[in-house]
C-alpha cells in the first residue's frame, strides 16, 4: 500500500520531535514503582491498549511493580506452543507482518516506493551483511498490546552484536509508508548467530518511546552511553540459545527484522498486515 497524504502529514512531526529526550522521559516514567502513580499509568495504558492478561503468568496488571514490568511480562508456559517441525523457522515474536520476502542484491523492501540497504541496516558491517545479499527477510511490528519478548527462530550461537545509533522515528504503519529508509535510520541492535543451517541475524529496531532494549547476554543495550557504532565479539563467550528460547526484550515495543540465508522458503499464506504469534512456523529450511 502506497503512502497517502494523511500518512505524510501524520509523519511530518517526527522529523522535528526530540526523539531521544521523549524516549529518555518514557524510560524513567515507565519505571516508577510508587503504587499510586504506576497504577494510574497502568490503568491509562490498558484503556488505550487492552492486553490479554489471561495469558500472563501474573494476570493482575496492578501487581506488576512498574509499567515497564507489565510490558515485559512473562507468559504462561503453554500460552505459545512452538511448532514441532525441526526444519521450520519459528516466528520470534507476537506482532504483525510489515513485509516479508526476498532480499534482492542487498536491498530490502520497506513499503511501496521505498527500499533500503542491507549493508546500512547492519551498520556498515560488510562481513555480517554478505551472507544475506540475496537472502530472505521478515519485518514484524510489535504493537503496545503485544508480548514484548523476542525469541530465537532457530537454535544458534551468538557470534557478534552491533549497536547502531540513530533516530527514533515511530515505526507505526503510516510512518513506515511515508519515511524513507526508516529501519536503516533508527537506532538498532544487530545480533548475528551461527546455526546448523547457516547464519541468521535478528535486528531489534528502536522507536520513539521505546525506552530500552535488553538482551539475555547484556542488560540495557539502549539507551546508549555513546553515539558511535559498537561491534562486540561474543565468540569466546560461547552463548548458545535454543530454538524458541528468549534472546531479548523491548521495554515498550517496536519492530524485529529477521535476516536469513537463501536456503529457506517462506510459507505461501504469509502476507503484509497479517497477525502472527510467537512459535508459529513462518517457513522451512
Amino acid at each position: 500500500m502506497k503512502a497517502s497524504l494523511s500518512d505524510y502529514i501524520k509523519s511530518l512531526p517526527f522529523y522535528i520531535l526530540p526523539h531521544h529526550f521523549i524516549s529518555w522521559l518514557a524510560y524513567y516514567l515507565a519505571r516508577i514503582t510508587w503504587r499510586p502513580v504506576k497504577n494510574r499509568f497502568i490503568k491509562y495504558t490498558l484503556h488505550l491498549h487492552p492486553m490479554n492478561m489471561q495469558e500472563a503468568v501474573e494476570e493482575d496488571p496492578y501487581q506488576y511493580e512498574s509499567l515497564n514490568a507489565l510490558f515485559t511480562r512473562a507468559l504462561k508456559p503453554d500460552a505459545r506452543p512452538m511448532d514441532q517441525d525441526g526444519a521450520s523457522i519459528l516466528c520470534p515474536v507476537d506482532g504483525r507482518i510489515s513485509q516479508i520476502g526476498d532480499i534482492k542484491e542487498g536491498r530490502i523492501f520497506q513499503a511501496k516506493g521505498f527500499d533500503y540497504s542491507l549493508l546500512e541496516l547492519c551498520g556498515g558491517q560488510v562481513d555480517l551483511a554478505a551472507p544475506f545479499l540475496n537472502g530472505k527477510f521478515a519485518t514484524i511490528y510489535l504493537s503496545p498490546v503485544d508480548y514484548h519478548r523476542v525469541h530465537m527462530p532457530v537454535a544458534g550461537q551468538l557470534k557478534y552484536s552491533v549497536y547502531v545509533p540513530g533516530r527514533l522515528f515511530s515505526v507505526a504503519q503510516h510512518t513506515v509508508r511515508a519515511i524513507p529508509r526508516i529501519f536503516a535510520r533508527n537506532e538498532r541492535l544487530v545480533s548475528y548467530f551461527d546455526t546448523e543451517t547457516g547464519p541468521v541475524i535478528q535486528v531489534m529496531v528502536g522507536a520513539v518511546n521505546v525506552s530500552a532494549i535488553d538482551t539475555v547476554w547484556q542488560e540495557k543495550v539502549t539507551p546508549p552511553s555513546g553515539f558511535n557504532i559498537r561491534r562486540t565479539s561474543h565468540v569466546s563467550e560461547q552463548i548458545r540459545l535454543s530454538r524458541g528460547e528468549e534472546m531479548a526484550r523491548f521495554n515498550l515495543g517496536s519492530t524485529v527484522i529477521m535476516l536469513l540465508p537463501e536456503n529457506i522458503t517462506w510459507n505461501q499464506d504469509l502476507q503484509a498486515g497479517q497477525k502472527v504469534l510467537l512459535g508459529q512456523s513462518l517457513g522451512r529450511f
